[in-house]
């Protein structure tokens, strides 16, 4: 079948009546390419949700004019949304088409019935956000679109499916499923050629064989062919091979699909833990929310290959979608770059945690929806799990266990190659346990308490409740009916229940960043313990100041999340932008991956005040030595080191030494003075330096300095330059203190997709030309619109205009 991008001429505007759309005035509405988030372009409310990051709900009409050409009259013209968020309603010439409640699903619209030939059709969702999430979801078609083509017998949507069975030293199987649809009126014989393709593009096996199908019906065809010195697939040399599918009759060819796949085996037990390709392997995990930060929830291919490349680069090797399944593109970038992915389908099964979420319609559509999910995942070979749910309330009773049970069951019987787990909160899933001790319990909150709250609030006494027998017998059955068990803040019962149940194998489903010295020491020793996921590996939209640090707190009781102004959690290893922050660092050193220290330092104007974190905190910290205005004030610095000991020296002189390493939690602190100049960190082990670090302080004037993560991109709606922008000195040292307003012209066939900073607080928009540097740095985004040379200009006050020039090439089809 013949795909093409269907993101192109869209409008946008708010949600029509019937009766108003007789109206002739559209000037509401504007023209979009997709994908596209139409919540990121509203102005924030002061009063608003502070889990939505203070953005207002709405409904969105989208609308496309299409050309529909008179042959198509004998063949088949399907439509994939590969995202609507929410509750989308297609319709066709003003007909209805389809339903999608849920916006994480990709779906196909079968649009032959409504289609005029020879003429111009139109196309229009619908989408509406309502008090429906507890994170930050963008609204519209925020994922990509496709045209489908094919011949009245084609492939099935998602029906080419490709397993390796049998891997060897010198070869493995490649078994292919096939399922040929037949949508004509007659019996059609064909013949399916399979060929695998290796990354040079040679045809390394195939098979061609007959299938007959009857009208109206379907077949699947299976073929199984051995790849000679298969090159596997894995985290390190993420191999990939593509199956080339034609289907022919006669002379004549049907259909042509080619599907990418990877040559890996998959084994679990609790003696070696989890093994790719017969090698143990331990997961670096970070939980994500899908949203791109200045782009909003626009899922746009490279936004998402840029993210698994930060991530990568930071240390981990696998992801969990935080809570709902994954877009295509990021599983695509998985696969290319090596990167282990758990696909999480829900964030809540029959309880709504919010007024009108998707706990409306699980019972009903929870079945598709896993299937959409595990067809998209199939092929993958990044996808080493499933999750059937985050947190879900029903895990502590035995009705509940039969949902999950359900659930495990239908993955196994769409794909027995993966392994399905639970991401369980043991204190939701006692929750009503809990109730009645209403000491343990926090006043009716609003949303910017809640579980969050009262989970931080408990403190050592929340580990107390998690290894509690009531947690063991209420959470057992849920835990039986899947292959991993999923701790989401579990991490209590790692020791203990590999003596209370020697056959479960855990993963630390989500954890607090600030206790990954502790417990990857006992996942290292452990093989019952395959992995752990942080929360979280990438800042985010919503939940706003869950990781926040707090000055001079005088209420006993106060709620974790902020208010207006806060946009982001402000708990990622990487903030919205993608620049690392030092917990990325520690952590790095943790995993024994970064040999040389790391140095951050603590604010110098809250030096005198109280901080308080919040349990998914880190230290009010960056890597600068540039603190102008705080010349001769103290000030405190941090070392992160796997050394015995590090020395900090200012200016050549020494502060003094500190021991650091595992037993000192790889961390060490110095207070000192700030003089301008530079500050150096040296680790030693044995006596013998083992590694350094030195900030140095920015001076003279401030300039600008901008750097494209890519200057050649193609002429694409799914590519996109990064331009990082910076306030530097003349050898390049960040002035952090010196922010300012920064302005962006992008000329040429291009345009301003997003543009803003990290700052977690932010009261500027997204979608402006202007935004304010935070820690001296902002990221403009730019989005090819055609061929040709693409110019950004950069401004600020008291600093020399930067200019970027980015090359927009050819499309991808040419």
């Amino acid at each position: 079948m013949i795909r093409t991008s269907f993101n192109a001429d869209w409008t946008v505007g708010p949600k029509t009546t019937y009766f108003s759309e007789l109206a002739t005035d559209q000037s509401s509405s504007k023209l979009v390419t997709l994908p596209h988030d139409s919540m990121w372009e509203n102005e924030r409310l002061k009063d608003g949700s502070s889990n939505i990051a203070c953005y207002p709900d709405g409904e969105y009409e989208y609308k496309k004019r299409f050309f529909v050409p008179s042959e198509y009259r004998n063949k088949r013209v399907a439509i994939e949304f590969e995202g609507v968020y929410n509750q989308a309603m297609i319709y066709i010439n003003g007909d209805y088409a389809y339903q999608q409640p849920f916006g994480y699903s990709h779906f196909y619209v079968k649009a032959d019935r409504f289609l005029k030939y020879g003429v111009e059709n139109e196309i229009k969702v619908i989408a509406k956000t309502n008090k429906d999430s507890r994170w930050y979801t963008g609204a519209g078609i925020y994922r990509n679109t496709k045209l489908i083509v094919g011949n009245l017998v084609h492939t099935a949507f998602d029906g080419v499916k490709i397993d390796t069975p049998d891997i060897h030293d010198d070869r493995a199987v490649v078994s292919v499923a096939t399922v040929i649809e037949n949508e004509g009126l007659h019996t059609v014989t064909t013949h399916v050629l399979s060929e695998i393709v290796d990354a040079s593009g040679t045809v390394v096996a195939s098979d061609r064989s007959p299938i007959t199908t009857f009208a109206g019906e379907s077949a699947t065809l299976r073929q199984r062919m051995v790849v000679r010195d298969a090159k596997l697939w894995s985290v390190d040399q993420p191999n990939l091979y593509t199956c080339r599918t034609t289907v022919t009759a006669g002379d004549e060819v049907l259909d042509e699909e080619t599907t990418s796949f990877g040559i890996r085996s998959l084994t679990l037990d609790s003696d070696r833990g989890l093994c790719i390709n017969g090698d143990i392997i331990k997961l670096r995990g970070a939980c994500i929310h899908h949203d791109n930060g200045v782009i909003g929830a626009a899922t746009i291919d490279r936004a998402e290959e840029r993210r698994i490349e930060i991530l990568k680069e930071a240390g981990f090797n696998a992801l969990r979608s935080s809570h709902h399944p994954m877009s295509k593109s990021l599983l695509d970038a998985c696969d290319r770059l090596g990167m282990l992915v758990m696909d999480e389908s829900f964030d809540m099964w029959t309880s709504s945690k919010t007024e009108n979420d998707y706990a409306l319609h699980f019972p009903v559509w929870w079945e598709k929806d896993i299937e959409a999910m595990v067809h998209k995942d199939y092929n993958h070979p990044s996808v080493i799990m499933y999750s059937i749910g985050n947190e879900i309330p029903e895990t502590g009773s035995s009705i509940g266990s039969i949902w999950g049970r359900k659930l495990s069951e239908k993955i196994r019987s769409l794909d027995s190659t993966r392994f399905v787990t639970n991401s369980v909160n043991f204190m939701l899933a006692v929750m009503s346990d809990l109730a009645k001790q209403k000491e343990l319990m926090q006043p009716e909150a609003d949303d910017a308490g809640g579980i969050n709250t009262m989970m931080n609030d408990l403190g050592d006494l929340m580990g107390n409740i998690v290894s509690s027998e009531l947690c063991t017998m209420k959470t057992a059955e849920a835990f039986a009916s899947v292959d991993i068990a999923g701790y989401n803040y579990g991490d209590s019962r790692y020791l203990m229940d590999k003596e209370l149940f020697p056959n479960r194998i855990i993963v630390g489903s989500e954890t607090f960043s600030n206790r990954i010295d502790k417990s990857w020491k006992i996942i290292k020793e452990n093989n019952h313990l395959i992995g752990d996921f942080a929360w979280a590996g990438w800042d985010y939209l919503g939940e706003a100041g869950v990781g926040r640090v707090q000055y001079d707190i005088k209420e006993a009781t106060h709620y974790i999340q902020s208010t207006y102004p806060w946009i982001t959690a402000w708990v990622g290893d990487i903030d919205i932008v993608g620049n690392r922050r030092p917990v990325s660092y520690y952590r790095e050193i943790v995993f024994g991956l970064r040999k040389a220290p790391y140095i951050a330092v603590q604010r110098p104007q809250h030096y005198f005040k109280k901080a308080t974190l919040s349990s998914w905190g880190w230290s009010d910290s960056i890597s600068s030595w540039s603190w102008n205005g705080h010349e001769g004030q103290p000030i405190k610095v941090e070392v992160y080191a796997d050394a015995e000991e590090v020395e900090l020296l200012v200016n050549g002189k020494s502060v003094g030494k500190a021991a650091t390493g595992e037993a000192n939690r790889f961390k060490a602190e110095f207070d000192t003075v700030y003089e301008p100049g530079d500050v150096t960190a040296i680790a030693y082990i044995g006596g013998q330096e083992s590694g350094r670090m030195t900030l140095h302080s920015a001076s003279g004037d401030v300039k600008l300095g901008a750097e494209a993560d890519r200057t050649n991109i193609t002429a694409s709606d799914s590519d996109l330059s990064f331009v990082m922008i910076s306030l530097i000195d003349d050898q390049g040292n960040l002035y952090n203190t010196a922010d300012r307003k920064v302005k962006v012209q992008v000329d040429g066939p291009g345009l301003l997709q997003g543009f803003g900073s990290g700052n977690p607080a932010s009261e500027e928009d997204f979608f402006d030309d202007e935004h304010t540097t935070f820690d001296g740095k902002a990221l403009a985004v730019v989005r090819p619109t055609g061929k040709g040379t693409i110019t950004v200009t950069i401004t600020a006050e008291g600093c020399n205009p930067h200019t970027v020039r980015i090359n927009s090439g050819a499309n991808e089809c040419e």
